[in-house]
């Protein structure tokens, strides 16, 4: 399935464009076309090679399914790019990404990318039907808003990640669990496939902004920038969170150290108040005669209770007095 949408200078926007309309339309340099391809077939597959004439080496990453970084090459006439869109709801047990390729002409878009939908790319549609500023200044300047809406979703995963460390560290310190430690493992791989984007998005955000490429205008360079800005900040954060969730992770064996060590120095006062009195007891259990009083004695049971509660509690009052618990 594949939406487009042409914007001639001084007439109403045309969607849904047939193969031929694409063709007449990139001969129109005053026009403005936005070729979207979402899970494309191979029928549409072919639109990028017979009507665009892009390279094969640029189709074959729109269909590689794995994992590519985001990049920026130039082919001359057109720029290709990889960036990765992220749902900004997603649960953080595993944060997922989405791929996205970008083909950026003098006068054309064209976004690739597998699946149904991806917000980024609706939100920059409605956009365009309520605001035509965003289509009256290129290519360069539409797929600067394409690129800003994917870096816009970056955002509110950087304020679900602080909300989720707050959130450990207060169980960490009140009464940290099993299940503790997994959400901060889960968080800290989050955190790191999070940097793992947004550092190769960096440079591509850099190298848009500086004057490499003759199809990005003096004045779109400028907005480039602008998101550039916009990923140092949200990889300082994630940086942060990723220290704080170390800590955390510290913090979390610290705790679980010291109440195993308090658990064993429990566990220790009780055997040692019980070493004697075993002692006591093997004594008075032995099977001979004994010729002192207290096995002759009627109040002898009594005697030995007396005994073994006397020589508990001196040891407790002891091992108070030299602070041990």
């Amino acid at each position: 399935m594949f939406h487009t949408i042409l914007i001639p200078q001084k007439s109403a926007p045309k969607y849904d464009l047939s193969n031929g309309e694409i063709t007449a339309a990139l001969s129109l340099p005053d026009a403005l076309l936005w070729v979207s391809l979402e899970n494309p077939d191979d029928a549409e597959i072919n639109i990028l090679r017979d009507v665009f004439n892009f390279h094969h080496l640029a189709i074959e990453d729109c269909l590689n399914d794995g994992y590519q970084p985001p990049k920026v090459d130039d082919f001359g006439a057109y720029i290709f790019l990889i960036v990765h869109a992220i749902h900004p709801d997603q649960d953080l047990t595993e944060l997922e990404t989405h791929e996205l390729n970008l083909f950026l002409g003098p006068n054309y878009l064209v976004t690739v990318f597998k699946g149904d939908s991806l917000a980024p790319i609706e939100t920059v549609f409605r956009k365009i039907k309520r605001d035509e500023r965003i289509t009256q200044n290129g290519s360069d300047f539409l797929c600067h808003a394409v690129l800003d809406a994917v870096v816009d979703e970056y955002m509110p995963i950087i304020d679900h990640m602080d909300d989720e460390i707050e959130w450990l560290e207060d169980q960490v310190l009140a009464k940290p669990t099993p299940q503790t430690m997994e959400r901060i493992i889960n968080l800290k791989h989050s955190i790191m496939s999070l940097r793992r984007i947004i550092s190769p998005m960096r440079e591509v955000m850099n190298r848009l902004s500086r004057d490499d490429f003759d199809l990005i205008d003096r004045q779109s360079r400028i907005y480039f920038r602008d998101i550039y800005d916009h990923l140092v900040r949200i990889q300082d954060l994630s940086d942060t969170i990723r220290d704080i969730v170390s800590g955390t992770m510290d913090i979390y064996l610290n705790s679980t150290s010291l109440r195993l060590n308090e658990v064993m120095k429990a566990l220790t006062i009780v055997s040692t108040i019980f070493l004697p009195l075993s002692f006591l007891a093997g004594v008075y259990g032995m099977n001979f005669a004994v010729t002192y009083p207290p096995f002759d004695w009627k109040y002898g049971f009594a005697f030995f209770w007396g005994l073994s509660i006397s020589v508990a509690l001196g040891m407790l009052i002891w091992f108070k007095r030299r602070g041990w618990f």
